[in-house]
């Protein structure tokens, strides 16, 4: 008897941190059921649709966006986009007829799934934050399920909803323990010295960057190797910048397409504290200092740091501040074996390998 033809359409994006989850829960669905049939829904114009078709999945977009924090145009169209995504979002349901709608957050996942639990449609929630955003706490109580990765999110969503699966990352990140060798080679670093990994996201963080770029000789005189990530807009800079320094020692790049050698090169990692990036150190079990971006709705990143370092898996460092701060903690920690491994330890404690597989178990609960 041939497997059944399950459908699902997966809604959301705006960034890495729920465009990455997305995929990841898309593809284990296909692991289980190679014949089922997935539909993304994201943002017109956003990076989602430029990156879902490049992981082999069909996209449509709606005309939507956030509100912004002051008067503009796009505020006064805001009304307009919403009921035009509503509608379309409604008759892509409808034309599709999907087993069950799963949102991650973003601007396109609100009318999806508002428009799914319209049509009575089983419907689960991936929240990747340690604290919800506006769309998610407006559609808690008309979804079915709500997967979490953090313990505190009770006070957002009812219990009855809630399920604590982690978030879903990329298979090799789970794999990159024990490739140290392999990512030695790979970059082409000293593997006498001890590694940093200094990682802003895809779009770059500047504060990362000039407080990188103003410590590099320090770095180097120290003895540590260093993996830069830059992000496009800076790379130039960085380029320039690391010219004339050794290049067994110190690396910039602009993107890094190996994460899983990355964190394996790496002893000591600086991030921002994006909740996909956290999922990732969990798993990598990297001694991490976090400086989480000002920049988010509703500081974000603060309070998915804050998760950690309240249970001593990381060490905080405020984004005012780390310009004059963030490479002295860095350089003191890298000394510090003890407290590099205590750190390592309780982050290892936080990690949820099978998030994507719970995930998906869940919708599958759902759709039986």
């Amino acid at each position: 008897m041939p497997d059944r033809v399950y459908r699902f359409i997966i809604s959301g994006g705006g960034t890495g941190g729920h465009i990455y989850p997305a995929i990841a829960i898309a593809n284990e669905i296909k692991r289980l059921h190679p014949s089922a049939e997935i539909l993304f829904v994201g943002a017109e114009g956003r990076m989602e649709m430029t990156r879902v078709p490049e992981s082999g999945y069909k996209i449509i977009g709606l005309w939507i966006s956030g509100l912004q924090r002051r008067l503009t145009l796009d505020n006064l169209s805001f009304p307009f986009k919403v009921i035009s995504s509503l509608r379309k979002a409604s008759k892509i349901i409808k034309e599709f007829k999907p087993d069950a709608v799963v949102g991650v957050g973003g601007y396109a996942s609100g009318p999806t799934l508002y428009a799914a639990t319209k049509q009575h449609i089983p419907t689960l929630i991936q929240e990747q934050n340690s604290h919800a955003g506006i769309t998610n706490k407006l559609l808690a109580d008309k979804v079915d399920k709500v997967c979490v990765a953090y313990d505190t999110m009770y006070k957002f969503f009812p219990a009855s909803k809630l399920e604590m699966t982690g978030n879903p990352v990329r298979r090799d990140i789970v794999d990159s323990l024990g490739k140290r060798d392999e990512a030695m080679s790979f970059f082409g670093l000293n593997p006498e010295r001890k590694t940093f990994l200094v990682i802003g996201g895809s779009l770059g963080a500047r504060t990362l960057n000039q407080s990188t770029q103003a410590a590099l000789h320090k770095i180097q005189e120290a003895g540590y190797n260093l993996i830069w990530q830059t992000g496009k807009a800076y790379y130039g800079t960085a380029e320039e910048a690391v010219k004339g320094l050794p290049q067994d020692q110190i690396k910039a790049f602009d993107f890094l397409k190996r994460m899983d050698l990355a964190y394996a090169a790496a002893d000591i990692v600086v991030s921002r504290a994006g909740a996909l990036s956290i999922s990732e150190l969990c798993l990598a079990q990297k001694p991490s200092i976090l400086v989480p971006s000002p920049n988010v709705a509703e500081d974000h990143q603060t309070k998915n740091a804050m998760a950690l370092v309240q249970k001593d898996a990381a060490v905080l460092v405020k984004d005012a501040e780390a310009a004059q701060t963030l490479w002295d903690i860095a350089l003191n920690l890298a000394k510090d074996t003890e407290k590099q491994q205590q750190l390592s330890q309780n982050i290892a404690q936080l990690g949820k390998p099978f998030a994507a597989e719970t995930i998906v178990q869940e919708l599958f609960k759902l759709v039986k």
